[in-house]
């Protein structure tokens, strides 16, 4: 890897592909692209130490610890775990495993039974706020007022769930890199 234009070609086959992988662990577009950099400034400056078999395989794991790395310097501050996880959830309610969906459902239970519908409408049958509105016969204010009701009140519940997320999130990253 001592070859600049081996490296730049390295750099350029790669970037794209680590950068995707980064952002499904993290869901922040900044951190991942600036995992992805360091990974290939690390390279860059051990490259005369550093002996590679595959250099696919050592980046996508480089791109895995660096993650971790992160996630592990900022334990103390669960509120980032916390946010993620919630917007996770919230982003992808219908392909969540099994076990968390069991304790959305059971948080979705406790709503009053319209924020339910309402939150139900909006993420399950991906349903905007006019037309909710126009099919529950209330204004578009009323819709958005329990949707972000509905969602403070989930994300509180949620906070208790962030550490079985992160285990099933850890999961399916492995899933995804030795697939």
């Amino acid at each position: 890897m001592n070859n600049p234009e081996i490296f730049e070609k390295t750099y350029t086959q790669y970037w794209k592909k680590l950068t995707a992988f980064s952002y499904t662990m993290t869901q922040d577009n900044d951190l991942a692209q600036n995992i992805v950099q360091d990974v290939f400034v690390d390279l860059w400056e051990r490259k005369s130490d550093v002996k590679i078999l595959s250099i696919e395989a050592y980046l996508f794991r480089a791109v895995k610890n660096q993650v971790f790395k992160h996630y592990q310097n900022n334990r103390f501050d669960k509120t980032i775990l916390e946010d993620k996880f919630e917007d996770y959830v919230m982003d992808h309610f219908t392909t969540i495993e099994p076990e968390l969906l069991d304790s959305l459902y059971s948080l979705l239970d406790k709503l009053p039974e319209k924020r339910k519908e309402v939150l139900l409408m909006y993420k399950m049958q991906d349903m905007s706020i006019d037309q909710i509105a126009d099919e529950l016969e209330v204004s578009k204010q009323t819709v958005k007022n329990q949707i972000s009701t509905g969602l403070k009140q989930l994300r509180e519940g949620l906070k208790d769930l962030a550490w079985l997320a992160l285990l099933l999130f850890c999961i399916e990253i492995f899933k995804i890199t030795f697939a």
